[in-house]
């Protein structure tokens, strides 16, 4: 359904339900009318957009996280003025973020505009116990209507699933019926695109992707950057996160689930890396910020429908838009600096193999808990050849690097590079390493 058929659905669901509430005094006021003096012509600006699959939305490829908005609510409107007039038209909030003011600062800036400007995403944030139930989960979903002045939401998500595993995804959202509710809501029209954002333990990704089938997931928000891909086993913010961004990347790919990226700067650590490592980049493109590297190589994937930067500056917000405007997609050059500069920042942590042997045999023969175990030497050791490709002897070392796999594994059809990805072996690893990931690491590693 494209967006105009959906607006002539939710215009009869509107009728029935919501002019009922107390959204309809704010939805009939002539004052709204009045404010709306600030217009977008897409002719106007170069933002490079994506195409929703499902329904047809043009979403702006950069994204507005509302989190850290100012307290000054004239703020707020500047900065959301600024990025609808250059193309921006996707912005996310939540009822927990900023002490559950944000979405009333995010309906009362928005909705100066005409609603066909913008897309506007929130989240069912039942942390608490009491939030959990049923009853209280409805009114925290029906109170971001009212707060955010709308009468469908573009994009729902079940916010932060996977922090503490699958009790606590059984808790908030399956044993309580409050998904169940929240998919006839997405059948009666008023939440047009339902997803979940992810935090940590991988088993609950693996099994709302698994169930697609039943859900019918529109889209879903992870974690990505360049860091994150290859290296997202480290510790970091109080979430532990058992999966490499590359991994869930890969899984939505296949499922067939576009992907909302957060934290593309990492929680800012991308933006102000160490010098020897910056000048790097700087060498390359001077006038680019390190911000903008890091969402360059976000939006070079083709299944991200859209970027969330949180822009509490007219400073980032502008960086953003002109990185956005139109996107210059990362060269293989530069994606494989940008690998370089990820292992260095990562320190080359080894693989948590502990060679149980549980994922053996590979149906194509490949020896996993050898190959893991080799590439574990190779970083103990401290003869890996990496992470700085330039250096003189790294052909050398590379040289060594498969040399020396040949003496661990003399026979070839048992490496890496005969890993087709099959992930027979995922549901059997006990450490829940993604297997295929890593096989691929070891073969870049060799060159092949």
């Amino acid at each position: 359904m494209d967006r105009r058929e959906f607006l002539k659905k939710t215009a009869v669901v509107a009728g029935g339900i919501l002019l009922a509430s107390p959204l309809a005094s704010v939805m009939a006021s002539d004052d709204r009318m009045k404010q709306r003096i600030f217009h977008s012509d897409e002719e106007d600006h170069k933002m490079t957009y994506r195409v929703h699959h499902g329904s047809g939305d043009k979403v702006s490829l950069l994204g507005f996280g509302m989190m850290r908005l100012p307290d000054s609510q004239e703020k707020v409107n500047q900065l959301v003025d600024y990025a609808i007039s250059h193309g921006v038209n996707y912005f996310d909030t939540a009822p927990m973020y900023k002490g559950g003011r944000n979405e009333a600062q995010t309906g009362q800036a928005l909705n100066r505009y005409p609603r066909e400007k913008y897309f506007v995403a929130t989240k069912m944030s039942n942390y608490d116990r009491a939030t959990q139930q049923f009853d209280n989960a409805r009114k925290m979903y029906e109170n971001s209507f009212r707060e955010l002045r709308v009468d469908y939401i573009d994009y729902y998500l079940l916010h932060g699933v996977g922090g503490s595993g699958m009790d606590e995804l059984r808790r908030r959202y399956l044993d309580n019926g409050i998904l169940d509710f929240l998919l006839r809501e997405r059948e009666a029209g008023r939440i047009r695109h339902l997803g979940f954002s992810y935090h940590g333990n991988v088993e609950v990704f693996d099994f709302l992707l698994d169930h697609q089938h039943e859900y019918h997931w529109d889209f879903a928000q992870i974690q990505m950057n360049y860091l994150d891909w290859r290296h997202a086993l480290l510790e970091k913010g109080g979430w532990k996160h058992d999966a490499d961004a590359e991994y869930l990347y890969n899984k939505m790919e296949k499922t067939g689930v576009q992907t909302i990226v957060m934290e593309p700067l990492r929680g800012g650590s991308l933006a102000k890396m160490r010098d020897i490592l910056a000048n790097r980049l700087k060498a390359l493109r001077p006038d680019d910020s390190l911000a903008s590297w890091a969402m360059r190589w976000v939006g070079s994937h083709p299944n991200i429908l859209t970027t969330l930067s949180g822009m509490n500056e007219m400073s980032h917000l502008e960086d953003n838009i002109h990185t956005f405007s139109p996107l210059d997609p990362c060269t293989e050059s530069e994606n494989r600096l940008l690998e370089e500069i990820a292992d260095v920042m990562a320190g080359f942590p080894v693989i948590p193999c502990t060679t149980c042997r549980y994922c053996m045999p590979c149906p194509f023969g490949v020896d996993i808990p050898g190959n893991f175990a080799y590439y574990n030497e190779t970083v103990e050791k401290q003869i890996l050849p990496l992470p700085d490709k330039t250096a003189a002897d790294y052909l050398t070392r590379k040289q060594q690097f498969t040399e020396g796999l040949k003496k661990a594994l003399p026979d070839t059809t048992t490496w890496a590079g005969q890993c087709v990805g099959c992930e027979a072996c995922l549901k059997k690893c006990p450490q829940q390493i993604r297997i295929p990931n890593q096989m691929a690491r070891i073969v870049e590693t060799m060159g092949q």
